[in-house]
């Protein structure tokens, strides 16, 4: 059973409407004398969908590990609903709302679709085989999967693939879902397919942190847009008016999106 008593802990604190579901203060991570995250505040509302941009190597990958805790931070605080996560694992984190998919998707190849999903559900969101069975379904339903339910995994196609990834994150029952490059590798017309799903997934009040170099469809989805470059978050605020700071221009974009 999930431990609902815990994940209910996590959300004690901060009662306001507009306390940040997860915040982050000073985050850094260094290898060796290089530091890949450097001092990063950054939050993310209840309900809310934040954009991550920038260029290959400017530390946006390693934030979203340190959010799931898929990597500890060098330094800095982590809180969920005002309560500190530090020092908790992803395992922890997902059990208390912090779902995430992969850039590379690597289901269980052996297993089918749906097998896959119940796993998600019993080992990464600690339901019931019942409460497993359930979420599966509708992770199924909500990804266009249903036909594909008893199709081994690695069968599929990379559409397929990235649907799948994007399921089991939900599978988990996120409250927050980070997102990394999930149309990665996708033509404009499967990424604009994988944006109609996470644009149920914002009816559905599900908060999104989401990484991803197509621009365009990103801007489809978020409330804000972050860039990051080199570590730091140099540019902040409403799509547009991100895309059309000179700071993100010169760093990611080349040229100013239209």
């Amino acid at each position: 059973m999930r431990d609902t008593a815990t994940f209910s802990l996590a959300r004690l604190g901060m009662e306001g409407a507009a306390a940040p579901l997860l915040a982050a203060a000073g985050l850094s991570k260094s290898f060796g004398a290089i530091a890949v995250v450097n001092g990063v505040d950054f939050n993310v509302g209840a309900d809310e969908a934040v954009g991550i941009v920038g260029p290959n190597g400017a530390g946006k990958t390693t934030l979203l590990n340190l959010l799931s805790g898929a990597m500890p931070a060098g330094a800095g605080t982590l809180t969920l609903r005002g309560a500190s996560i530090d020092g908790t694992d992803a395992a922890w984190r997902c059990r208390r709302g912090i779902g995430r998919s992969h850039q590379v998707p690597r289901p269980f190849g052996g297993m089918t679709v749906f097998e896959n999903l119940l796993v998600a559900a019993a080992q990464g969101g600690g339901f019931t085989q019942s409460e497993s069975y359930d979420r599966a379904v509708d992770s199924l339903q909500l990804c266009g999967m249903l036909h594909l339910a008893n199709r081994a995994a690695e069968t599929l196609g990379l559409l397929d693939r990235k649907r799948l990834e994007l399921a089991r994150a939900l599978a988990t029952g996120p409250e927050l879902l980070l997102l990394d490059e999930i149309g990665g590798g996708l033509t404009d017309g499967e990424a604009i397919e994988l944006v109609d799903v996470i644009l149920d997934l914002r009816r559905r009040r599900i908060a999104i942190v989401w990484i991803e170099h197509i621009v365009h469809i990103l801007v489809r989805v978020v409330t804000r847009l972050v860039c990051m470059d080199a570590g730091r978050i140099i540019a902040q605020g409403a799509p547009q008016e991100v895309l059309k700071n000179p700071l993100v221009i010169s760093a990611y974009l080349g040229s100013e999106v239209i």
